[in-house]
């Protein structure tokens, strides 16, 4: 049986919806899978629509009772799910289980004994942690065999990356059982400049320590999970659906891999050298900021897609004191060089001023219809269509409006939404954001 920890001592980062879909997925493919939630918020329940006043017993009591002389056997306190998913639960109680357990001989590894008990009755187990680094988390990754490091797509969490890993390499030192651990990147939200650098930097950095495969910001994930279902059973025709279906494949492939090299690199070891990646991401979102005097660039051209590679880097705006910033440092690495790169392909959507008009480019590739509705045109969006460059999905349209402040929102296809290439938004009365423009 491969034992799957989920780990990530941040929270808000898919943990457990990562738990529960990516064990429904695995049974899906007819696999045997036992889903275990080591978080005392016991979310893998809620998710599941296990009813919280129906848990009698709970994996706390699996992992106490052996210290109490009263040994409780995995398979007592097991929900079923489907055919092949089964749960074992959580509950409050495991937040006094560090407490309970001190000076207990082994205590870190009470999980991986309840594991072993089962161990021939399961292809995998999925085990979703805490977001904490504590004695639940350090059990989790002493019974595992593999480890995913689910990371948001966000600058926040990209921050936190390093720190976390070189917490885990340390509390992972006397683990010395082979795994694989892979970072994934979740969450991911393709039109926000943001999170494709983010994504970009990812995989320049961890390269085969990555997962190929993304989980994309799909709202059908949080809909199933809000009516106790796995996102399979709730729309298997979503792309939520699709990213993890082929999660599941790639996780099933990384076995027959593994079934045909031997790994010889100890949990810490990987952690180390993934930790190390880490920092040099952390350091690539910092470069040098050096102030060089203006250059002259040609207005660009709307009626052609551009080609990035060769745009000049942005010019500031008309109200800047004349000057632009460009990324310094000479001798930039390739991995540098592809994120400046990807830069200049975010700088170019969103809305900016050029002389006296107003751009706005976006990118929907989907969209039939894209239109513009803003206090400048009465909120009609009838009166403002973009227009499609080529077939790449890119938008755009320009307007003369006179000085002062206006807010819009994206008509696409009849849906409203802000913009989602423009990070100034302010709240409308009806609870949602409109974009903001400032005309000078």
């Amino acid at each position: 049986m491969r034992n799957i920890a989920v780990v990530n001592q941040k929270g808000g980062c898919g943990k457990t919806t990562i738990s529960i879909n990516l064990a429904s997925t695995l049974a899906e493919a007819g696999k045997k899978v036992l889903l275990v939630d080591m978080d005392p918020q016991s979310h893998c329940a809620v998710g599941l629509a296990v009813p919280e006043e129906q848990i009698e017993q709970s994996i706390y009591d699996v992992l106490i009772s052996k210290s109490r002389s009263e040994p409780i056997r995995l398979a007592e306190m097991l929900w079923q799910i489907s055919d092949r998913l089964e749960l074992a639960p959580a509950s409050i109680d495991l937040a006094a289980f560090e407490q309970q357990m001190t000076g207990v001989n082994e205590r870190e590894y009470c999980l991986k004994q309840a594991l072993d008990q089962v161990k021939d009755e399961y292809d995998y187990s999925i085990i979703d942690c805490p977001p904490a680094v504590g004695l639940l988390t350090f059990n989790a990754l002493t019974a595992a065999t593999d480890v995913i490091v689910p990371v948001e797509t966000g600058y926040f969490a990209l921050h936190g990356l390093s720190k976390q890993l070189e917490t885990l390499r340390i509390l992972c030192e006397r683990c010395t059982q082979r795994v694989a651990v892979k970072v994934l990147a979740s969450m991911y939200d393709i039109r926000t400049k943001m999170a494709r650098e983010i994504l970009a930097e990812l995989r320049a950095h961890f390269a085969d320590k990555m997962f190929k495969i993304i989980v994309n910001f799909n709202t059908k994930i949080k809909e199933a999970a809000s009516f106790g279902q796995p996102i399979n059973e709730y729309d298997s025709t979503s792309r939520g659906h699709k990213d993890f279906k082929a999660l599941a494949e790639e996780v099933i492939g990384a076995e027959a891999k593994q079934q045909r090299r031997q790994m010889v690199n100890s949990l810490a070891d990987q952690l180390e050298t993934i930790s190390a990646s880490a920092d040099e991401l952390l350091e690539a979102t910092k470069p040098e900021i050096k102030t060089v005097p203006a250059a002259k660039t040609e207005q660009p051209h709307f009626t052609e897609q551009p080609h990035f590679a060769e745009q000049p880097a942005p010019v500031s705006s008309p109200a800047s004191s004349g000057q632009r910033q460009e990324l310094g440092g000479g001798g930039r690495s390739i991995q540098a060089q592809a994120a400046i790169t990807s830069a200049k392909l975010s700088d170019y959507y969103g809305v900016n001023q050029i002389d006296d008009a107003i751009v706005f480019v976006t990118l929907y590739p989907r969209a039939n219809n894209v239109q513009i509705a803003g206090d400048f045109n009465n909120w009609q969006p009838a009166k403002m269509p973009m227009e499609r460059v080529g077939s790449s999905g890119v938008w755009q349209m320009k307007i003369k409006l006179p000085q002062g402040k206006y807010r819009y929102r994206l008509v696409v296809d009849g849906q409203w939404q802000q913009d989602p290439y423009n990070e100034l938004t302010e709240l409308n009365p009806f609870g949602d954001f409109n974009s903001v423009i400032e005309a000078k």
